[in-house]
């Protein structure tokens, strides 16, 4: 048996499952220790997340369903936020309840924190290393080239008329010309969306969305007609205690930082900005880096435009979802701005990093714990609404302004006036004609450009 997650949907080919008999209960322990392994080898973006779950939970273990499976992605797929960490919260939620779900998330995205904040800390001591930048120097146009990767492949799936085009242009051109926040770029493509999907709603069909599945692996513990457990169903009372649980833990942290720092402190700022950041992370990780980009490195200068692809690159070799580059944005800007003096550099890092990961998660696990019991009540597929189309195509376009700003500080980094690096061009070049041609990893396309980067550098 095997699968993988192609063009939006999973495909699946399977080999005579002759499995009728259920697998027993997974223990709480059982479930903590395959989460844990997660969170170590979840490299390959969200597609390769996606399928790496499918493949384990819902072939080989058979802890869940197909159809619970897609039904559980699907819900995932619209909201805001990564969603192979949701997917792995909802499952681990309906499986062991609250504590479950947040072992799962938590478990998908600790590995990765700590990795990133190793590997931020020989970035800051050991960047300036001959060794160190011909790594770097090969990794950032190969980053440039998976930027433009994800544009074509995000955009050919969700660009399907010339009015979802439009508004991908329009968004590019609002972001690149006039330097107009994500956030209002967003609200603007839903309300666009929303109104225009009343008077031409063709253009405006959900799209891009997982469909179910009539394949099967055979009886899991979860399967499609068990009912779902006590945890799982609607409450009043614990939707209320969780949603005052998640904002108490998010405004006592808050509090703290106002009260140690000020409002205006690089902590309590990083609290703020990443909370807004995990809000409006429709599209993925690549959809909110320009919005990353704009306050981290425009708004704050928590770091610079060359460190922000660096921080691309190394979050794109490490384990866990992309979104983790947040980690290395408040690593350097705690670092940067000496928040604890010139003496405690890799407190400062661990202390931003922490605040950035906390702020942008939470959201994501209230998402789950909140609306999990409504999704679960509806067994029918969640589907996009028009707005979350609109946004979608604009995201397109928010996405090759990245790859702009990418190429030109890869390709001239000193600016216009100086030289055109066309080793670098050539390196870009190559990566993505080994993503899109020969359909190679991330991390293999990664690898190689530093090992030629090494190898150039050494020859110079």
């Amino acid at each position: 048996m095997s699968s993988k997650l192609c063009g939006g949907k999973i495909q699946v080919a399977i080999k005579d499952p002759d499995v009728t008999v259920q697998p027993a209960p997974v223990s709480f322990m059982e479930a903590l220790i395959y989460w844990l392994k997660l969170g170590f080898i979840s490299f390959g973006g969200p597609a390769g997340q996606i399928s790496m779950m499918h493949q384990e939970l819902v072939e080989k273990r058979r802890w869940i369903s197909e159809h619970r499976f897609l039904h559980a992605l699907n819900y995932t797929m619209v909201l805001p936020g990564p969603e192979a960490q949701q997917l792995a919260t909802y499952i681990g939620w309906l499986m062991h309840g609250a504590w479950g779900g947040i072992a799962a998330g938590v478990l998908f995205v600790l590995p990765s924190l700590f990795i990133l904040i190793a590997l931020t800390w020989v970035y800051l001591s050991f960047g300036d290393v001959p060794a160190v930048e011909g790594i770097l120097y090969g990794i950032k146009p190969a980053v440039t080239a998976i930027v433009v990767f994800a544009a074509y492949r995000i955009g050919s799936r969700a660009l399907k008329n010339n009015v979802l085009r439009a508004m991908a242009v329009m968004a590019f051109i609002a972001i690149f010309a006039f330097n107009i926040a994500f956030p209002y770029i967003v609200l603007m493509a839903g309300i666009m969306a929303y109104v225009g999907s009343h008077f031409a709603p063709e253009h405006f069909k959900v799209g891009g969305h997982h469909g179910s599945s009539k394949s099967s692996f055979g009886a899991a513990i979860i399967d499609d007609d068990t009912p779902a457990p006590e945890h799982a169903r609607f409450k009043w009372s614990r939707f209320v205690a969780f949603f005052l649980l998640g904002l108490f833990i998010g405004s006592a942290v808050m509090l703290m930082l106002f009260n140690a720092y000020g409002w205006q402190g690089t902590l309590t700022q990083m609290g703020w900005f990443f909370t807004k950041a995990a809000l409006v992370t429709f599209g993925g990780a690549y959809a909110v880096l320009p919005y990353v980009y704009q306050g981290g490195v425009e708004q704050y200068a928590w770091l610079t435009g060359t460190q922000m692809i660096d921080g691309l690159a190394l979050g794109e070799t490490t384990p866990g979802p992309l979104i983790m580059v947040v980690a290395f944005v408040g690593f350097v800007g705690g670092w940067s701005k000496e928040i604890f003096g010139p003496d405690s550099l890799l407190l400062a890092g661990i202390a931003g990093a922490s605040v950035a990961t906390l702020f942008t998660f939470l959201p994501s696990f209230l998402f789950i714990l909140l609306g999990g019991p409504a999704v679960e009540a509806s067994r029918d597929d969640v589907k996009f609404t028009a707005p979350l189309t609109g946004i979608t195509a604009a995201v397109v376009g928010v996405i090759i302004n990245l790859a702009v700003f990418f190429a030109y500080h890869v390709l001239w980094p000193q600016g216009f006036e100086s030289s055109f690096e066309w080793f670098s061009a050539l390196i870009g070049a190559a990566a993505f004609i080994a993503l899109f041609r020969f359909k190679l990893g991330i991390v293999t396309v990664i690898a190689a450009s530093a090992v030629v980067g090494v190898v150039y550098s050494l020859l110079l």
